[in-house]
């Protein structure tokens, strides 16, 4: 089983603030807004640790894309 079942995602939260987190389906990721970090997942299993999880980029500082 590749996907998040949906009564898991219900349940779970942020590791950090106990925050509702929600689920990038394209990145495999499940992301935290209030700490700014997203969660991967791996094989259909969330891994929850404040150590594998990636700081999210803030779209409104990163540069425009180049024009080609």
């Amino acid at each position: 089983m590749t996907t998040m079942d949906t009564r898991l995602m219900a349940l779970l939260v942020c590791p950090i603030c106990k925050g509702p987190l929600t689920h990038d389906h394209e990145a495999h990721e499940l992301h935290c807004a209030a700490d700014r970090l997203a969660f991967p997942i791996h094989d259909g299993i969330a891994v929850m640790l404040e150590a594998e999880a990636r700081p999210i980029e803030d779209p409104a500082s990163q540069p425009p894309p180049l024009a080609e």
